[in-house]
Parts: C-alpha cells; sequence; structure tokens
C-alpha cells in the first residue's frame, strides 16, 4: 500500500468514525433523551403547559433537537478538516507558497492564515448555512441572507486577523524557545485577553450590530436607578438593534472601567414589559458586582496556562509521531499549525464541561441577586417564561447537552429557583 492509499485509508476511517458518532448523537437526542419535565414538577411555574402553547412545546421540542444535533456534529467536524489538511499535505505546501511569496515572517504567516481559513471556511459554510436555515425555519432568526454572510465574511476577517496575530507570536516564539515557548506565548496573552475584553465593546461589538441610546427614557432612569444601587459607574444604557437578525431576546454588561456598557437588545424591549426588563437588568448587573467579568478573566489566564503547557507537550509528540506522514520539517515550522489547534479544541471540548458548570454557577448567583435587588419574583418568572417561548428553549434538556451546551442553568432550574427562593 502506497503512501496515497494510506491516507485515503486513514480519511475513511475518520469519516466512519464520524458518521457512527452522528448516529449515536442523533439517536441519544431522538430516541433516548426525554424532553418532558419530572412529575414532581408539573405545575409549577417551570411547567410549559402554562406558559407555552401544545405548538410551541412541540416545535421547541423539534428545534432544540436539531439544534444539539448540528453542535455536536460541528466539533468533530472541525477535527475532520485539520487532519485532512495535514494528512493531505495542503499544510506544507501551504507554508511553501507562503515563504516563496515573501521572505517577512509575520506576512508568511498571514498568507499560510488565510489560505488555510479559507479551505475550513469552505468546508463548515455548509453546517453553518444549515444552522441558519433551522433557525429561520422555526421562527427564531430573522436575518437576511445577505446581512448573514456580510456577518460570515467579517467574523473570517476578524478570525484571520487574530489568528495572524496568534500564530505569529507563537511561532516565533517556539523558533526561540523550543520547550519553553507556551510560556513566554501565555505572558504575552494577558494583556492582550485583557485588551481584547475592553475594547470589544466599543470596537468589535458595533461592527455587527447598530449600537444607539435607549430611548425611553424612562425605562433608563430606572435601569440606571438599579446600577446606582448596585454601585455600577454606568451613565447611559444602550439599545441595540437585533430584531433584524433574531426574535430571541437578551441583555448584557460587558466591559471594563469606561468601556462599561449595559446593553439591552431591541426585542427584549419588545416583548418584555418593564418590571420583567428591569429584572433582567437587575441580573446583568448581577454579574458586575458579583465580579463574575473579571473572575471569568482569571480563569481564562489561567485555563489558558494549563491549556498552553499541555497543548506543548502533546505537539512534541504528534511531531515525533507524525513528521513523516504529515511531511513535517521541524516543530516550530508553520505547517504544524492545524495539529496545534486540533489539540487546543480537544483541550477545550473536554475542559468545556467544568467551564460550564463554573457558568451556571455564576448565574444562580445572578439571579439570587436580581431577586434581592428587585424584590419580584413574579417578574422573573414571567421574564423567563417569555425568554423561553421566544427562542423556543426546552425547559429540560438531556444531561448531555446540559454539560456541553448551558452556560446557563436549565429554564426548569431557574424558574424553581425562583419560586422557591425566599
Amino acid at each position: 500500500m502506497n503512501d496515497i492509499e494510506k491516507r485515503y485509508k486513514w480519511l475513511l476511517a475518520f469519516l466512519a468514525g464520524y458518521i457512527i458518532y452522528g448516529l449515536v448523537i442523533a439517536y441519544y437526542l431522538y430516541i433516548v433523551s426525554d424532553y418532558s419535565i419530572p412529575k414532581e414538577f408539573q405545575g409549577t411555574a417551570a411547567d410549559p403547559k402554562l406558559f407555552m402553547t401544545e405548538k410551541e412545546q412541540l416545535l421547541s421540542t423539534e428545534y432544540s433537537r436539531l439544534k444539539h444535533l448540528l453542535f455536536f456534529l460541528a466539533m468533530p467536524y472541525d477535527w475532520i478538516i485539520y487532519l485532512f489538511v495535514l494528512i493531505f499535505g495542503l499544510s506544507v505546501y501551504f507554508q511553501k507558497l507562503s515563504e516563496s511569496t515573501t521572505k517577512i515572517f509575520f506576512l508568511q504567516v498571514g498568507l499560510y492564515v488565510f489560505l488555510f481559513s479559507l479551505v475550513s471556511s469552505i468546508f463548515t459554510f455548509p453546517l453553518s448555512w444549515l444552522s441558519r436555515k433551522v433557525s429561520i425555519a422555526y421562527g427564531i432568526s430573522t436575518q437576511s441572507f445577505q446581512s448573514w454572510m456580510r456577518d460570515y465574511v467579517l467574523d473570517f476577517w476578524i478570525g484571520w486577523l487574530m489568528m495572524t496575530v496568534f500564530a505569529w507570536i507563537v511561532y516565533m516564539l517556539m523558533k526561540r524557545y523550543r520547550r519553553r515557548w507556551w510560556f513566554y506565548v501565555w505572558l504575552i496573552t494577558i494583556p492582550m485577553t485583557v485588551f481584547l475584553m475592553f475594547i470589544k465593546p466599543v470596537v468589535i461589538d458595533p461592527l455587527y450590530n447598530d449600537f444607539s441610546s435607549l430611548q425611553d427614557k424612562q425605562l433608563e432612569a430606572q435601569i440606571l436607578q438599579l446600577a446606582q444601587k448596585a454601585n455600577i459607574p454606568a451613565e447611559r444604557v444602550y439599545e441595540v438593534n437585533m430584531s433584524e437578525k433574531t426574535n430571541a431576546l437578551n441583555a448584557y454588561v460587558t466591559g471594563f472601567g469606561s468601556n462599561l456598557r449595559i446593553v439591552l437588545w431591541d426585542t427584549t424591549l419588545q416583548k418584555l414589559q418593564p418590571d420583567e426588563t428591569l429584572f433582567v437588568m437587575a441580573h446583568e448587573i448581577g454579574h458586575y458586582v458579583k465580579h463574575h467579568l473579571y473572575l471569568n478573566l482569571i480563569s481564562s489566564i489561567v485555563l489558558s496556562f494549563f491549556g498552553l503547557m499541555f497543548g506543548s507537550v502533546l505537539l512534541r509528540w504528534s511531531f515525533a509521531k507524525f513528521k513523516l506522514h504529515c511531511g513535517w520539517k521541524k516543530q516550530d515550522d508553520i505547517a504544524t499549525l492545524p495539529a496545534l489547534l486540533l489539540i487546543f479544541s480537544l483541550l477545550s471540548f473536554a475542559i468545556s464541561p467544568f467551564e460550564n458548570a463554573v457558568s451556571r454557577y455564576h448565574e444562580k448567583e445572578a439571579d439570587a441577586y436580581a431577586i434581592e435587588l428587585t424584590h419580584d419574583k413574579d417578574a422573573a418568572i414571567r421574564a423567563f417564561q417569555k425568554l423561553t417561548v421566544n427562542g423556543l428553549s426546552e425547559v429540560h434538556p438531556p444531561m448531555l447537552v446540559k454539560w456541553f451546551r448551558y452556560g446557563h442553568p436549565t429554564m426548569l432550574e431557574r424558574l424553581i429557583f425562583i419560586e422557591n427562593h425566599e
């Protein structure tokens, strides 16, 4: 068997494994999982029969299953793309092409990342397009294809820029510090992470949506009064035009210092009553008061330390094991980037249940704080019930879905917690 035949054999093996994996996930979501709520919670605020029509309950289950299936299919699909680029020599070819085009290392990295990102985007486009079609079919997305493509292209260029800078730093340091490169990369990424979180609200977010001052000045005054009560240095509330893209509801507090922003989606303003909106904002304010933004930043820095450390070990092992098969000459060649991204993706997927569990704990803290700040449990219950209806969210998702997808408590958990909160 020649080398080409071996590569096709490996690819077919990966594809067969992917198909089996997809069938197992579909079996779990469609056959094994029970989306109905336990009997002891029937008749409570979490019972969808009390706030959703039969059609909405049916659509919620159908939509949730499809979105969960697409999520679980997307992650290993990315891994197959990385392997395809490596096994069939595209990564080495991209490196040679970039090196023959320019002698400047940063530009070489930029060209390589562009070619690699282009191939990845072509392969992932069908799944992204299918996800959009599902959201439109169930009335969640309202975004036109032109607008969606604009965001897709914008994602590509922002991702390309960030990946180029990151890869340039990694491989520049890898060439200089063969074993300790990961530590110096980690040190450099700390201020970069802080900087990105600082500029995101004022530089990146406006590229996707239009932000303006909240038009309802009475509601703005009430929100700012809540913020003042919580000692948040906010002077205005922003309204973002999301109704052009979705029917879902959301609000958030983001940024640090002078760049801190309290933001409401216009869909939230359209579909929630003022007291319900105030509870949602009190919840978001709770994240700030409980220092969740800073805790998330610290967590990101700590996890990146271990991710880079283990990633360097696994890359070194991968290079020794597969360098002949992938055509690599040196570990610090940019051609090893897909292997490094594959490693980081696997580590991220493995740690995601833990990250989601921490996030759910923070969300529960924010819910408790909002209740204490507003003293309005009824508005809280109504707000979350409307969030469920407008987003066609399932009230009681399967355990595997909760572990890997839910950074918030399930609606069953949230509504029962609020209803029983003293």
